[in-house]
């Protein structure tokens, strides 16, 4: 919990940054929903709590997340937030280090006493030079149909 909504983002990367899947859990209400870039759909508070757990000891054991861009929408008891974040030094399956990446996380958030928990949160990986993807017999394909 956090006691103002500006405070979630900067919450949320400390707990990342100190590998705390706990901690990060302890920002969402119990019966939250978080759906991740690969549509991994966890939905309380202990389920996000140890998928991050097992993620930060395991593939992020090593990155960085750096939130950019952050702009909050507050609606009396409820606050929406949408903020830019980089991750560096993911392990990659084969053990390399993986290249960087973005993405937006949005988050709604909802008070709850002195304090602010998410209700849910959506990531999504920022592609650059696409604009959604199309569905193909090997999988999904970012594309753009721009000219």
């Amino acid at each position: 919990m956090v006691s103002d909504p500006d405070a979630f983002v900067p919450a949320f990367v400390a707990a990342w940054m100190a590998r705390d899947g706990a901690g990060l859990g302890a920002l969402f209400a119990e019966d939250a929903d978080f759906v991740n870039v690969v549509g991994i759909w966890w939905e309380d508070r202990a389920a996000i709590a140890r998928a991050h757990g097992y993620a930060l000891g395991s593939f992020f054991a090593d990155t960085r997340l750096v939130a950019g861009r952050v702009k909050i929408r507050r609606m009396n008891d409820v606050a929406v937030i949408h903020a830019r974040m980089a991750l560096t030094g993911q392990v990659a399956p084969d053990g390399t280090r993986a290249g960087p990446r973005t993405a937006i996380l949005s988050f709604v958030l909802t008070r709850q006493g002195d304090g602010w928990l998410a209700v849910s949160a959506q990531n999504t990986d920022v592609v650059p030079g696409a604009e959604t993807h199309v569905a193909g017999d090997t999988g999904l394909k970012a594309r753009d149909y721009r000219q």
